[in-house]
């Protein structure tokens, strides 16, 4: 083992001075030798990674993180990291602006509400339930009237989303309703939109039946997901009460091409039974509406890790 020689320190000389000067001149004490300090545990926390029993069944029903323990009184460097991360994941999500000319780059037509910008719309969802006048002039002029169904593409709280799937599911829920021989309104896009900016548009063209597919408020990693609103007879100052909704709309949740269908079927029950919402019968249409359509036990989405530690 090497052998470590201990210089004389600043103190250990001054102490020698002040000896000699009070006449004991006598030699000091050797130092010490310094202690052979033995290196770290290769891992003091957290301990070996296992799960309750109670946290692993649960775990297979829900996408929420159960059973992630703790170092100490703290979580784990893995699960801060991932909570970070899904966390980025929401916030570009709501922070993300649908482009002016987006609308019209992808053939449909362009519709605001009265909102005047991004931080606006965040702060005043009333702003975002109404068109503003110049979008108003527009959807009188230029949309069909008299439909069965106004299908509306919108922003929401993830333009993303919106820009992701919005057309593949705004064109198969079209498709599905055509399919199905009702007439379709002129294909259109809000930017700034709340959900209940549906009520004004479909007053507006006069159709049965409205429906608005936007990006939803965005969750923990899911920053992608469309939700649809469906209202029968819509008008200003119709409720959440006169809705049905189906959130979740990505790939993970439900396909946009699956999730069209469903919608179809919902449209159909509001033609047929004219209504909407908590009057709404759905019981006999389990079959086509698969679990949106029960009261059961549906199988979660699975949750993609967004940072992987080794």
């Amino acid at each position: 083992m090497k052998e470590f020689v201990a210089l004389p320190s600043r103190t250990r000389t001054l102490m020698a001075e002040l000896r000699s000067r009070l006449g004991d001149e006598g030699p000091l004490p050797p130092a010490p030798p310094i202690p052979v300090i033995a290196p770290p545990p290769v891992r003091v926390f957290p301990s070996p990674r296992s799960r309750s029993r109670f946290a692993e069944q649960a775990a297979a029903h829900t996408t929420a993180m159960i059973g992630i323990g703790h170092v100490g009184t703290r979580y784990a460097t893995d699960v801060v990291l991932q909570f970070q991360a899904e966390l980025a994941v929401a916030h570009e999500a709501v922070h993300t602006v649908l482009p002016e000319d987006w609308a019209a780059s992808k053939g449909l037509l362009s519709l605001k509400s009265r909102v005047a910008d991004h931080h606006q719309f965040l702060l005043r969802p009333d702003l975002g339930r109404r068109l503003d006048e110049a979008s108003l002039g527009k959807l009188r002029s230029s949309a069909k009237r008299g439909v069965d169904v106004q299908p509306i593409l919108a922003d929401g709280l993830s333009a993303v989303a919106t820009m992701g799937s919005g057309m593949t599911l705004l064109e198969a829920f079209s498709a599905e309703c055509s399919k199905r021989g009702w007439s379709v309104g002129t294909p259109m896009c809000a930017r700034f939109a709340r959900v209940w900016l549906e009520d004004e548009i479909g007053q507006e063209v006069g159709a049965k039946v409205a429906v608005i597919l936007l990006g939803e408020r965005p969750g923990l990693g899911t920053g992608d997901g469309l939700s649809a609103y469906l209202v029968y007879d819509p008008r200003i100052g119709k409720t959440d009460g006169d809705r049905n909704m189906m959130s979740n709309i990505h790939l993970r949740g439900t396909p946009p091409v699956e999730a069209a269908s469903r919608l179809a079927v919902l449209t159909g029950a509001m033609l047929e039974q004219r209504t909407s919402g908590v009057p709404l019968d759905l019981s006999p249409l389990v079959a086509q509406l698969g679990d949106a359509g029960g009261t059961g036990y549906r199988a979660p989405q699975k949750r993609v890790r967004l940072v992987e530690t080794s």
